[in-house]
C-alpha cells in the first residue's frame, strides 16, 4: 500500500496536468484539427510545461537555489513559479487562440491564476499543495468538457476523482503537506477554473 500512495504523487504530478487535459481535450474534442496541427500544439505545451521547467530545476539545483525535486521548503518555490507563470502565460499568447479553442485556452488562463495565486502565498510564507491543486484544476475541466460537448466522460470522471483521493493521500502519508496545505491546493486548483468557465462553457 506504501508504494501504491507514494507512487501517486509521480503519476499526478502537477507539470503534467496541462499536457493531460491538452491530450483529452484533443481525444475527446469533435472539432476537426488537422493531424499536425494536434502534435505541434502538444509538442508545445510539453516542451513549455514540462521540458523547460525540468531543466530549470536542475540548473537551479547545482545554483543551490533549491534542495530537492519536491520543493519542501517555502522560499524554495519562488523561482520555479514565478517561470511557471511566464511559461503559462506564453502558451496562452502564442500556442492556443481564445477564437480556435477556447477551451483549451481559457483552460490555461485558470491555470495562471492558480499558479500566481500559488505564489501570491509563498510571499505570506504559505504552502500550498501544487500536486492537489493541478489535479484538482484538470478534475473540473474534464467535468466541463463532458457538460459542454454532451459527451459521456464518466470513466474518466471516476478516475480523476479517484486521482483526487489519492494525491491527497499520498502526499499526506509522505507527510509532505498537511490537511490545511491540501485543502487550500483544491481550492487554488478548482475556483480559476470555475471563474473563466462562463468564458467557454
Amino acid at each position: 500500500m506504501k508504494y501504491f500512495l507514494k507512487i501517486g504523487a509521480y503519476i499526478w504530478h502537477p507539470l503534467l496536468m496541462p499536457l493531460l487535459g491538452t491530450l483529452i481535450y484533443f481525444i475527446i474534442t469533435p472539432r476537426y484539427f488537422d493531424i499536425e496541427i494536434i502534435k505541434a500544439k502538444v509538442i508545445a505545451i510539453a516542451i513549455l510545461s514540462l521540458f523547460i521547467p525540468i531543466v530549470t530545476y536542475f540548473l537551479l539545483k547545482n545554483l543551490r537555489m533549491v534542495n530537492s525535486i519536491k520543493l519542501e521548503q517555502v522560499w524554495e518555490r519562488k523561482i520555479p513559479l514565478m517561470l511557471q507563470s511566464l511559461l503559462i502565460l506564453a502558451i496562452t499568447k502564442l500556442v492556443f487562440d481564445p477564437y480556435i479553442s477556447p477551451e483549451l485556452y481559457f483552460f490555461f488562463v485558470g491555470i495562471l491564476f492558480s499558479t500566481l495565486s500559488a505564489l501570491l502565498m509563498v510571499f505570506f510564507k504559505i504552502k500550498i499543495s501544487l500536486h492537489q491543486m493541478g489535479i484538482a484544476g484538470l478534475t473540473l475541466f474534464v467535468i466541463a468538457l463532458s457538460v459542454h460537448f454532451q459527451v459521456n466522460m464518466l470513466l474518466w470522471i471516476a478516475l480523476f476523482l479517484f486521482a483526487n483521493g489519492w494525491v491527497a493521500s499520498s502526499r499526506l502519508y509522505t507527510k509532505s503537506h498537511t490537511q490545511l496545505e491540501l485543502i487550500l491546493g483544491f481550492f487554488f486548483g478548482v475556483i480559476p477554473q470555475l471563474l473563466v468557465l462562463n468564458s467557454w462553457l
